[in-house]
């Protein structure tokens, strides 16, 4: 169901399809103006079907976008992969949820609006970030707001438990999503490659010896 948009907008859209049809009568170029409003609003807050991979030996990208930025770092004795993800205007700006398990913590940061392709980003802009643990690994996944973002929406609540490829949030008017992951997982993925939130596998884990030939999709 491409067409499909998302609930948060469902009043808008239909105010501006109301005006439409009023302008459609009383005053040709505000009926066009509105028009191309509710057009706009329409595709920029899409929300279409997608056939997720399931299985915890994967991470399934967070968001549609483009990846800017791969980085690694050090968390404790683990060594992680951070990939950012920037949303355009053109993107789907729905979040989806990159594997199975449980919401452990929520954190809501409050910080600037600065160009969200820049790395420094992640840690100086208004962002959310939830802690998921899946088996014996802990994910991270970012919502970071942007230079027009301005309204980050998350669904879950802590100790929730959640499925692979689920919509659990939204950033209004695009920005960035990161997915950080431990070394157990390998990545599968370069920067400059489009993703496609919920389909676009972004790490898998080997050890793990699933027969990706009998692996079950989803439509979520």
């Amino acid at each position: 169901m491409y067409f499909r948009f998302h609930k948060e907008i469902s009043a808008a859209l239909i105010i501006l399809f109301l005006l439409v049809i009023f302008f459609y009568f009383i005053y040709k170029p505000l009926f066009l103006i509105f028009l191309i409003l509710l057009i706009f609003t329409f595709y920029f807050f899409r929300d279409p079907e997608r056939v997720v991979p399931l299985g915890d030996d994967i991470l399934v990208s967070p968001a549609d976008g483009l990846i800017t930025n791969i980085s690694e770092y050090k968390e404790g004795k683990k060594n992680y992969t951070k990939v950012s993800i920037f949303l355009s205007v053109f993107n789907v700006h729905i979040q989806r949820l990159p594997v199975s398990g449980q919401i452990t913590k929520i954190d809501y940061i409050e910080g600037k609006f600065i160009n969200a392709t820049l790395d420094k980003a992640s840690e100086e802009n208004e962002r959310l970030r939830l802690t998921l643990k899946s088996g014996s690994n802990v994910i991270y996944i970012t919502q970071i707001a942007g230079l027009i973002a301005r309204r980050i929406i998350c669904y879950l609540k802590t100790n929730e438990r959640v499925n692979q490829g689920e919509r659990y949030g939204i950033i209004k008017f695009g920005s960035r999503v990161d997915i950080e992951f431990p070394n157990s997982y390998n990545l599968m993925v370069s920067i400059g490659q489009q993703c496609i939130g919920g389909e676009t596998i972004i790490a898998r884990d080997f050890k793990n010896n699933k027969n990706i030939q009998s692996r079950e999709y989803k439509k979520i």
